[in-house]
């Protein structure tokens, strides 16, 4: 049985407000780098994405710890916090109400759009080992190359182990 929900002093309220506000701010950051790092996936820009790659592990580090915070403010009332009790918390502050809805939506498109990030990666990493695959056959054995960079012809030295 669930208890109704205790309720939060004014600071924790205010404290809950600045949280829910630098998430929003932070989502949309967030879902905004994953629309470029769909571009450059599309696009191919490899050197593009490893340094998108830091900005975005970056990112994430953040809103985890926004999302830490949050939760270690609101977890002390003894009570799963759950979307009905941060809206009964925020009773009455219909701004942060609506900053909530956008954070739960950011998160929502977030999720989706690195779904299809992924999808897009694996997608490129299956067309270039078919690629690859599809050289190495051709070729029969990887090509090997000498000091300057040009291709030298396989074998056509001594068997290992002849005189």
């Amino acid at each position: 049985m669930n208890r109704p929900a205790a309720p939060l002093s004014y600071a924790e309220r205010q404290r809950l407000a600045l949280l829910i506000e630098a998430e929003a701010i932070q989502l949309g950051e967030f879902v905004e780098l994953l629309a470029r790092e769909e571009a450059l996936l599309i696009a191919g820009d490899v050197d593009a994405l490893v340094a998108l790659c830091q900005d975005k592990n970056e990112r994430y580090r953040r809103l985890q710890r926004l999302s830490d915070d949050r939760s270690l403010l609101l977890v002390r009332f003894g009570q799963p916090v759950t979307d009905a009790v941060i809206r009964s918390w925020l009773d009455g502050l219909p701004r942060v109400l609506a900053r909530w809805d956008e954070v739960l939506g950011l998160a929502r498109a977030a999720r989706e759009r690195n779904a299809l990030n992924g999808k897009l990666i694996t997608e490129r990493m299956a067309h270039n080992q078919a690629a690859l695959s599809l050289l190495l056959s051709a070729a029969d054995q990887p090509p090997l190359y000498d000091a300057e960079g040009n291709t030298r012809a396989i074998g056509g030295g001594r068997m290992l182990g002849s005189a």
